[in-house]
This record gives C-alpha cells, sequence and structure tokens, in this order.
C-alpha cells in the first residue's frame, strides 16, 4: 500500500474579502460621483478648491485599483499595508474642509465618504474586533476634527461606525475560532478511522493467530504451553495497543492568515482499483461445511468488488465470534438477501448468546473483534450492524450494505 498525506485548507474568511474588494471598488465609485454630481441648493459646485477634491479622488481611484490584490486574502493584507490605507482614509477625511470651506457647517459627506468604512473592515477582517477598535478610533476622530463643531448626527454616525466594525470584528474571530474546532474534528475522524482500519487488519490476523497458539499450545503442554503463555501475553499487550489508539491525531495549524488546515493520511492500494460487480455469493460459499448452513439467492448478489470484500470479512468476523464464543458444537447459518437497494446478510448461531454488558467489557479490554471487523466495517461502507442476542438462544448479526457505495460518517447500529 501508498501513502500520500492530503491536505485540506479551510478558510470562512475568504468570502469575507472578496466582499470586501467588491465594497471598496463600488465605493470608490461612489465617492467620485458624487463629488461629481453634488450641489449645493443653489446649483453650484459645493467645492471651493475643486483642485483638491479632484488631486485627492484621483488618488483614491488609483490607490483602490492598485491595491485589490492586498485585500484579495488575509495573507496578502499586511500590516503595513492597512496602516497605509487608514492613513489614505484619514488624509481624505482631513482634507475635506480644505476642498470645501463650508463642509464644517452642515453634515455633508466627506471627500473619501463611506469608502472610509472599508479600511476600517479591513482591519476587522485581518486582525478581529480589538484591530476594528483601534482604526475606527481613528477614524471617529477624524471626523470630529473635520467637523469643527460636531453635531449630534455627527457623533451618531461615529459611534454607529464604531460600534458596527467591533462587531463585525467579534464575529471574524467566533468564525475563526469555529473553523479550527470544525478542522480539528474533522483531522481527529480522520486519524480514527485510520487507526480503526489498522485495527481491524491486526483483529483479522495477528491477534487470530495469537489467540490460536495460547489455545493450542495449553492444549498440548509441556514446552508448547509456555510458548502458549508468552503468545497470550504479547496479545494482551497487543490489544492494549490497538484500544488505546495507533495513530495520534496531528496538530492543526491555526494561522489565520492561511486559514484552518486538515491533514489526513489516504491509503492507495497497489495497482488500479477494482470497481467492477463482483458476486458476493461466491465470496461467502467457502464458509458452508457441516456446521455452518449457507442459504443464497438463485441469482448473482452484485456488489463493489471493495464493498463485497468487506462484507465478506465481517461476515467472516462474525463467525469467528461463533466458533470462540459459541463452542465448538454450535451450529451457524448464513442467509444472504438481494433487495433493491441494498444487500442484507445474517449470521446466527444456537449458541448461549451474550450476557448483557458482555460487549462494553471485551471493548474496554481491548477485544475488538465487534467494534471494529464488524461494526466498522459496515460504517465504513454506509451500512449498519444489528445484534440481535438472547442469553440461552442463541445470537444474531445482521449487515445491511448499500448497493450505491457512499462513506456514512453517522454511527452504525449496535453490532456484536
Amino acid at each position: 500500500m501508498a501513502k500520500r498525506e492530503r491536505v485540506v485548507r479551510m478558510s470562512v474568511e475568504l468570502p469575507l474579502w472578496r466582499a470586501l474588494t467588491g465594497y471598496r471598488v463600488l465605493t470608490m465609485i461612489y465617492a467620485v460621483l458624487l463629488a461629481i454630481f453634488g450641489r449645493d441648493n443653489f446649483g453650484q459646485q459645493r467645492f471651493e478648491r475643486p483642485w483638491v477634491a479632484v488631486a485627492y479622488l484621483a488618488f483614491l481611484f488609483v490607490w483602490t485599483l492598485a491595491t485589490l490584490p492586498k485585500v484579495r486574502s488575509a495573507a496578502n493584507c499586511t500590516k503595513r499595508f492597512l496602516v497605509a490605507d487608514l492613513v489614505v482614509a484619514l488624509t481624505g477625511i482631513l482634507l475635506t474642509p480644505l476642498a470645501d470651506v463650508d463642509s464644517q457647517s452642515f453634515d455633508g459627506p466627506t471627500l473619501p465618504s463611506i469608502w472610509t468604512a472599508g479600511a476600517v473592515l479591513a482591519f476587522a477582517i485581518k486582525g478581529g474586533w480589538r484591530w476594528a477598535a483601534f482604526a475606527s478610533t481613528f477614524v471617529a476622530a477624524a471626523n470630529i476634527i473635520q467637523r469643527g463643531e460636531p453635531s449630534r448626527d455627527t457623533y451618531h454616525n461615529v459611534l454607529l461606525v464604531w460600534v458596527a466594525s467591533i462587531a463585525i470584528g467579534y464575529v471574524v474571530e467566533v468564525a475563526r475560532a469555529s473553523e479550527r474546532t470544525l478542522a480539528r474534528a474533522l483531522e481527529i475522524e480522520a486519524a480514527t478511522r485510520e487507526r480503526e482500519r489498522l485495527a481491524r487488519d491486526i483483529h483479522d490476523s495477528v491477534l487470530q493467530v495469537l489467540a490460536m497458539v495460547q489455545r493450542r499450545g495449553a492444549a498440548i503442554g509441556g514446552e508448547a504451553a509456555d510458548l502458549g503463555r508468552m503468545a497470550g501475553e504479547q496479545e494482551v499487550a497487543l490489544r492494549t495497543l490497538v484500544s488505546s489508539g495507533l495513530v495520534p491525531p496531528t496538530r492543526v495549524s491555526e494561522d489565520a492568515a492561511e486559514g484552518a488546515v486538515v491533514r489526513t493520511v489516504e491509503v492507495d492500494e497497489e495497482g488500479p482499483v477494482d470497481t467492477a460487480p463482483c458476486d458476493l455469493r461466491a465470496l461467502l460459499a467457502p464458509h458452508a461445511g457441516s456446521r455452518t448452513s449457507f442459504a443464497e439467492p438463485g441469482a448473482p448478489v452484485l456488489l463493489p468488488a471493495a464493498s463485497a470484500r468487506e462484507l465478506a470479512a465481517a461476515v467472516s468476523a462474525a463467525l469467528d465470534n461463533v466458533r470462540v464464543h459459541a463452542g465448538p458444537d454450535a451450529q451457524a447459518w448464513i442467509l444472504v438477501e438481494d433487495e433493491p437497494d441494498e444487500v442484507i446478510v445474517t449470521v446466527r448461531d444456537d449458541g448461549p448468546g451474550i450476557p448483557e454488558g458482555r460487549l462494553a467489557q471485551a471493548e474496554g479490554e481491548g477485544r475488538l473483534g465487534v467494534a471494529l471487523s464488524i461494526r466498522g466495517r459496515l460504517r465504513d461502507l454506509g451500512g449498519t450492524a444489528e445484534l440481535i442476542s438472547v442469553p440461552g438462544q442463541g445470537c444474531e448479526v445482521e449487515l445491511k450494505v448499500p448497493k450505491a457505495p457512499k462513506v456514512s460518517r453517522g454511527k452504525a447500529g449496535t453490532a456484536r
């Protein structure tokens, strides 16, 4: 098998940066049009020094278009740019009385108008509510200075911008924290699935062999008994390792400029993946014997090859449980049902059944045949594994697998 690392980068901030880019362009155009078509009550241009307004708005036009790449992402939006952008906005506010002497006598728009809010929003998205409070405080002070004798409306507008920018910055911080939490959860889930896959393989091979060596060695006696005892010790140690976790979770990046990062390990089977339909009956038929009855439909039961192999492995694990726990004289039955949307395989035995609480105890001891070899496989296939057991009346395990391949993230049914 070949392993390769897959990196998934998530960023809830990207739509905010895109919206800010559009906002800056639109408000720049609005500021220019407002200066061109804005007139006083007598139909005359408001500017006593129009060259100041023309020079600033021309610079604002060039600055906005030239800095569009800077506001496309948090990585591009550096602290130096934020300070320069804020200086451009503050300069426009303070130049307004120079261009229009009467601007201090009424609450008219400043030269940059609502474009100034874009500079404050960039601070909010980049650094959260504290950065937003820093930038909006400077903007508020500049507006008050520009008005000379600020009115109630001036204070109202200044307070509105200050509160809104801080609120947006706080929302960005909450979204960023939620993003990291989600990334962490996804990575832990990926690590858990890899751990369970490895644990299934170990349970189906190494642990089964060690358990068999322990039983046979105890039965033979002598030196074989010592060998069986050592095999039993290794089995306990390996089960403890499997139950405690084979794949430690890795850390999730918390770089706000890049967004949260999830790293998962994908395992590629050697050679091409077999996607051809496979007849499940051919995989289950070898289990038929003197103590195992096999009932199958008359027509082929087709499943994707990978799904069919995993389902057959789950059936094999269920039969192993019958041989180990139901006793050597127990009879087992395998029933295959081919439904339109799913395949149902039922494994039933006439053993003593499972005492209440035994499954939880076995899982705590690291005996994960049910939790991983059966339930884990069915969950990864998007199916379910359901256990029906009455003490003294045997046990029945019902395995359901959808014919259409899918991955289920929910919990599978209770299994043995």
